[in-house]
């Protein structure tokens, strides 16, 4: 599958949830619930969302360090996931939490809500 491809799907909210599902990472699903509690999202619009930020803002040292990856894991599908969910976890984290973070369709704790596309 072509990466734009696998990208379009991820985008999509109902193919999101089913994929942090498959990959059957524990740790980073957990993480991914915390992150949906604190944004007030459901994890398929932030798995979504990650997916539209990373494609937006991601530098090409990101884009780069994710085809490394994808190139040496055994599930491209899996890795690219797994890497834009850890680069969307680490921007959070680095961001006010009381802000809603960019590229979703979350809302903060000054209420409202955000356009992204």
């Amino acid at each position: 599958m072509q990466l734009g491809v696998l990208l379009a799907n991820l985008e999509d909210e109902s193919n999101a949830a089913a994929a942090l599902e498959a990959i059957g990472d524990i740790v980073l699903y957990a993480e991914v619930l915390e992150a949906c509690t604190r944004h007030d999202e459901a994890p398929d619009e932030y798995v979504s969302g990650a997916v539209r930020r990373f494609t937006s803002k991601a530098s090409d040292e990101d884009w780069l360090g994710l085809m490394n990856a994808v190139g040496r894991g055994e599930d491209p599908g899996r890795t690219v996931l797994q890497r834009i969910l850890q680069w969307a976890l680490a921007q959070d984290a680095s961001e006010d939490i009381s802000a809603p973070h960019s590229g979703c369709s979350c809302q903060g704790e000054r209420g409202g809500s955000h356009d992204h596309f």
